[in-house]
């Protein structure tokens, strides 16, 4: 009889280990699983790639018409390029310098604005308005022949 006692306290451990064990899983798969979607909002977005590392990166001049932006990865990191005529292009950082959101090209306005805290950057990455600190880091860019070159400043 004792024998029979035994196995039963052992295997109900065992159920008891597994059921901890199946519950602690649970939580951390629907943990990760509400984080991810977080995450991702919050890391820039590898929309579009140039050339890799190096100190020259380029794009087609045709990835930006004039007037308007391109978000791209310079160094791994967020740049939006701005083309306001055939020759004329900036590269700035995209990453506001207030919190790091990723900053857009407002076309009306040829300006940088922040969608997190509302604030505004000129085309040499100047602060115009806003809670931002300090200005946004400018690369020297040029359109030569189909591509347009950014480089350190």
């Amino acid at each position: 009889m004792s024998d029979e006692i035994i196995k039963e306290e052992v295997s109900g451990k065992d159920r008891r280990s597994f059921l901890n064990l199946s519950i602690f899983i649970s939580f951390a798969v629907a943990i990760g699983g509400a984080l991810y979607p977080i995450i991702k909002y919050l890391l820039p977005a590898d929309s579009t790639k140039g050339t890799e590392g190096g100190e020259t990166f380029f794009i087609s001049a045709d990835d930006v018409s004039v007037g308007s932006a391109k978000l791209v990865r310079y160094k791994n990191r967020p740049t939006i390029v701005v083309r306001l005529k055939e020759n004329e292009v900036y590269a700035l950082s995209a990453v506001c310098t207030h919190l790091g959101c990723i900053v857009k090209w407002h076309e009306d306005a040829k300006e940088l604005l922040c969608p997190c805290h509302a604030a505004r950057f000129d085309l040499y990455g100047n602060v115009l308005g806003g809670p931002a600190p300090k200005p946004l880091p400018a690369y020297k860019a040029a359109v030569e022949e189909d591509r347009i070159l950014i480089r350190e400043a």
